[in-house]
């Protein structure tokens, strides 16, 4: 007998001509939290035991991790494996010239705002917003908050990628 997706009514085995294992392996990389293998069930149209089965593969691939809490088991991304492999994705797709450009680039724009509003962080940024009183001035304070967070985030990523270039590239190359 097929499970029936519940949102979809797609069997189990057919959704959008994905298998149900990459399915799971899609939702799985796009977690924002910890989850259960029956939420990942119910996310994907799978049963428990098939969805616990490609959970435990990407744990094993140091694509997950897992949690315990109490008698239930979590999955969440593996924030360490995940870095490793974005630095290494910027590493082999721009040279650390570009890299490092823009990492000045991140950098320089953080001075703008910090230099525009007269704040040092996104925080006092958000806290300026309590003395405005136009909605579009609100809004982009929120928004380029927001994007400050998110580029010093960047930046330690960058940073790294740009640090450890070449000793990367060295490993990198392949001997004949």
């Amino acid at each position: 007998m097929c499970n029936k997706h519940v949102r979809t009514g797609m069997p189990e085995d057919q959704d959008d001509g994905m298998t149900r294992g990459e399915r799971v392996r899609a939702a799985a990389r796009t977690l924002r939290e910890p989850r259960t293998a029956a939420w990942m069930a119910d996310e994907t149209g799978v049963s428990v035991q098939t969805a616990q089965k490609y959970l435990d593969q990407l744990v094993e691939d140091d694509v997950l991790r897992t949690i315990e809490r109490g008698e239930r088991t979590l999955y969440c991304i593996d924030q360490l494996m995940a870095t490793y492999r974005e630095i290494a994705v910027l590493q082999r797709e721009h040279d650390q010239e570009e890299l490092t450009d823009v990492l000045a680039e991140m950098r320089t724009k953080i001075a703008d705002w910090k230099a525009t509003y007269d704040v040092s962080s996104p925080s006092e940024l958000r806290a300026s917003i309590a003395d405005l009183t136009e909605a579009d001035d609100i809004a982009e304070r929120r928004e380029i908050a927001s994007e400050w967070e998110h580029l010093a985030d960047r930046i330690q990523i960058v940073r790294a990628a740009v640090n450890e270039y070449d000793w990367a590239s060295e490993r990198d190359t392949i001997s004949a």
